[in-house]
């Protein structure tokens, strides 16, 4: 007997679409392909300033320190990683003084094990913190371009990554929060589709900030409807997961 992983079988089926003159009637197939609709439920922990690499006065490579919210894993390939709870961004965390804008480089994987790198840009405001846009599970490595003169620490934010690609806004159809019954207030960020992706451009399939700080608590739970590029024998592989990431 034949299986169906899918919860639709496009094969032939008596479709009846109406019984007008103008309209061909009966079809001998069913319509498709159909789009489906992804549900992506989370408990994002706490965001973390140095869970990632504690505060130093780096001026070239920075070393890797698991925190509250991350751990040190090796890969099997061997690498030793940094994985988060969940693909966020990277944040950068200056300490107090009068910083240098330097240019801080992380490199790691994506959740679904592709190579990944983020240039970001310090920025001379002390005691700050910049967020990365790109989403990372594992992070592998962290160099900066010089001394920043001051502590620099990296760590999570709460720039949450998408689990497939979404162009658009108008893709989202539900998304709820910390047990609310209406549309959360955050923050998204649509896929960034630049061929061939680069260490500035966005994350290859978007990003959302919910309305409050992730707190290991709070459930974020989105429903992204999925068109026939993601989906279906027409699918393809950047109309589903974006871009191949640099």
């Amino acid at each position: 007997m034949p299986q169906f992983s899918d919860d639709l079988f496009l094969g032939a089926a008596y479709t009846n679409m109406g019984m007008k003159s103008t309209y061909p009637s009966p079809m001998s197939l069913g319509v498709g392909p159909l789009g489906r609709i992804y549900v992506w439920d989370s408990v994002p922990v706490a965001k973390g300033a140095a869970n990632v690499a504690a505060a130093s006065v780096w001026t070239a490579g920075i070393t890797l320190t698991a925190g509250t919210g991350t751990t040190s894993v090796v890969r099997a390939d061997g690498t030793t990683v940094i994985q988060l709870d969940q693909p966020r961004a990277v944040s950068v965390t200056l300490g107090s003084g009068s910083p240098t804008s330097r240019v801080v480089t992380v490199t790691g994987y994506d959740v679904y094990g592709q190579p990944m790198s983020e240039a970001i840009t310090t920025g001379t405001t002390p005691s700050t913190t910049v967020n990365g846009k790109k989403a990372f599970y594992q992070v592998a490595t962290a160099t900066i371009s010089g001394s920043p003169v001051v502590t620099v620490s990296l760590g999570t934010s709460d720039v949450l990554g998408l689990p497939v690609s979404v162009t658009s806004g108008s893709y989202l159809a539900s998304v709820l929060y910390a047990n609310a019954f209406t549309t959360d207030g955050g923050t998204f960020v649509a896929a960034d589709t630049t061929s061939p992706a680069t260490t500035t451009t966005g994350d290859v399939r978007g990003t959302y900030v919910p309305s409050a700080a992730a707190n290991g608590t709070n459930r974020l739970v989105v429903g992204i409807l999925l068109t026939g590029i993601a989906t279906g024998p027409n699918a393809t592989r950047a109309g589903a997961l974006g871009v191949t990431q640099a």
